[in-house]
């Protein structure tokens, strides 16, 4: 028998047990299997809600990525166009680079044009191989075209004589060192080409100088992105401040400011600009009224107009998250450091900018995410040598369908992107930038 007493309140109650029938190590282990079952069921239910967010980040976000990935190492024009030729060299490799092809690659190269499975395809094929020597998108689709009509006296000559009667340059070693550099099915051409390198016979060397266009491109974009980012950081600052001390009526003309950059088109934001900042446009005309200047000042189609139209359309990135971190900031906290003898400036520095590192981390790093990879923008208000990193992405894309450059160009701006991220994460904190703390 065991007694029990326990108090509730004013009330106490005793009362008496016998434990001597409960077998304790069975009451354990029932209670073990009910909690176990009622936590996979939890589980299960957790994950299954989970699934739809899954399979959203892996179609649009993971399987993109990696799609992209591919696309920068993918390498399969010339293996589809003359699929015998490459297997033949490589089953009978040259003697060395300089040495041409043996004769039955000439022949598997020639039944390779007479069996093409469309124009598509070598067309492809001749777009690749022009990546390595400008001109030989002319040798392939020439020799393709000669081919098309049947052989006159296929027994008099060989397929050598054959193709160097079509374009000579089919007997030069340089068109088959080129051709052996563009035949595999996975090439490391594009990366290095997006890092202005090139693989030659020694390894990797740097292009010419004439041709380095694509690095300075990248510091140009990521030089663009900061500055557009600090300067939304400073004026953003200020705005939340006001934001959060302003009067509710206030407060809404505030937000409202805030929010209608999100509310119009993106093109009309920026033609609007490009009306108000032109030579004859609202800004100039005004200065020139009241004798401010002499002559209208160039702020547009330069770096100046850039820089304008993205802090104008980019400021709520910044301005929303401080605006949600400074309101949840107790206003007592600065008049406590005041009372304690702080002066203002060192209260705010000491007491009210840490308080506000959240927003900061977070609002800046979103304006140089979106502001790097900007394009449109730069290109309608901005000239030749404001054109950022995502316009060269949107016209391999576009307009040569170049899918490998375009990729390693994406690549080359995600991994920027990520070493900021990780920086911001260094001296900030990822708990504080993602607002968990």
């Amino acid at each position: 028998m065991t007694e029990a007493r326990f108090e509730y309140g004013f009330i106490k109650v005793g009362f008496t047990m016998s434990v001597s029938s409960i077998d304790a190590p069975a009451c354990v282990d029932t209670l073990a299997v009910a909690h176990y079952q009622s936590s996979r069921r939890k589980r299960w239910v957790s994950m299954l809600l989970l699934l739809p967010l899954l399979a959203y980040t892996c179609v649009f976000f993971a399987l993109p990525i990696g799609m992209m990935f591919y696309r920068a190492v993918s390498n399969p024009e010339l293996l589809q166009a003359f699929p015998t030729a490459i297997r033949t060299m490589v089953d009978e490799p040259a003697k060395d680079s300089t040495a041409l092809p043996t004769d039955r690659v000439f022949d598997a190269l020639e039944q390779d044009f007479i069996n093409a499975p469309s124009n598509a395809v070598i067309g492809e094929a001749a777009r690749r191989l022009n990546y390595e020597n400008s001109g030989y998108r002319f040798l392939v689709m020439n020799t393709a075209r000669t081919y098309r009509t049947p052989l006159a006296n296929p027994e008099s000559q060989s397929a050598r004589e054959r193709l160097a009667a079509i374009d000579e340059r089919w007997i030069s070693p340089q068109v088959w060192e080129d051709f052996r550099r563009a035949s595999p099915a996975y090439t490391p051409y594009y990366l290095l080409a997006a890092l202005d390198l090139k693989q030659t016979d020694q390894g990797v060397a740097p292009v010419e100088e004439s041709q380095r266009v694509y690095l300075d491109l990248t510091f140009k974009t990521l030089k663009i992105a900061l500055i557009v980012s600090l300067l939304c950081l400073l004026l953003g600052f200020p705005f939340a401040a006001l934001m959060v001390k302003a009067s509710p009526a206030l407060q809404v003309l505030l937000f409202l400011a805030v929010m209608l950059p999100f509310w119009t088109s993106l093109l009309a934001r920026t033609t609007a600009w490009i009306v108000v900042l032109q030579d004859k446009g609202i800004v100039n005309t005004l200065l020139l009224r009241f004798g401010l200047i002499d002559h209208p000042l160039p702020m547009i189609f330069n770096l100046s107009g850039v820089y304008i139209v993205m802090v104008h359309i980019l400021l709520p990135f910044s301005v929303l998250p401080l605006y949600n971190v400074m309101k949840n900031i107790p206003p007592h906290f600065m008049r406590a450091s005041a009372s304690l003898g702080a002066h203002p400036i060192r209260g705010f520095m000491q007491v009210y900018l840490p308080l506000t590192l959240t927003g900061i981390g977070s609002g800046t790093l979103l304006t140089f995410i979106v502001a790097a990879g900007y394009y449109v923008t730069p290109t309608l208000v901005g000239s030749a040598r404001e054109q950022m990193l995502g316009y060269f992405i949107a016209f391999y894309t576009n307009t040569t369908v170049n899918w490998g450059m375009a990729s390693a160009l994406g690549l080359v701006l995600i991994s920027c992107v990520m070493v900021i991220y990780l920086l911001a994460a260094r001296l900030v904190g990822i708990r504080q930038i993602a607002g968990l703390r």
